[in-house]
């Protein structure tokens, strides 16, 4: 059975700079939870392939994802390989002011069967709950706590 995550956020940082720290892959395990590595495979103006290792309570996997880009408005993900049967995820970076933005992500996954499956389902699904919750927390740390006015 597929699992679809929907969250967003209201953030004090512009579209851009958002965009920019998910675009930032290598920068994943500082405040992905359950992200051990994270590297990029290739990389154009309008796309980036990047591998991520995920785990915890001794589960590793890893993944790769080919990522399309619009560059400070939206990255859409495809799975190249990995441990789904499928997977496929988009975030969205909507302006609201010159200093505000909106953040969504939309991920739609199903595990391949099985325990070690359901495992690994089980991992993720907490790591991609929690994802714009740690991307939030990350832009208050780079760009700093902006207040609304």
């Amino acid at each position: 059975m597929s699992t679809r995550i929907d969250r967003s956020a209201l953030v004090m940082h512009t579209a851009q700079q958002m965009y920019d720290l998910v675009n930032d892959i290598e920068s994943y395990p500082q405040f992905m939870q359950g992200c051990q590595q994270a590297h990029v495979i290739s990389r154009t103006d309008s796309e980036v392939v990047g591998e991520l290792t995920l785990g915890a309570a001794g589960l590793n996997y890893s993944f790769t994802t080919r990522n399309s880009l619009i560059p400070g408005e939206e990255m859409r993900m495809q799975l190249v390989e990995g441990p789904f049967r499928h997977f496929g995820a988009a975030w969205h970076f909507k302006a609201l002011s010159p200093e505000a933005c909106k953040v969504s992500l939309e991920m739609d996954f199903d595990f391949a069967g099985g325990i070690l499956g359901a495992a690994l389902e089980k991992l993720f699904n907490h790591s991609a709950n929690t994802l714009v919750d740690a991307l939030v927390n990350r832009a208050n740390e780079v760009y700093g706590v902006q207040q609304g006015t």
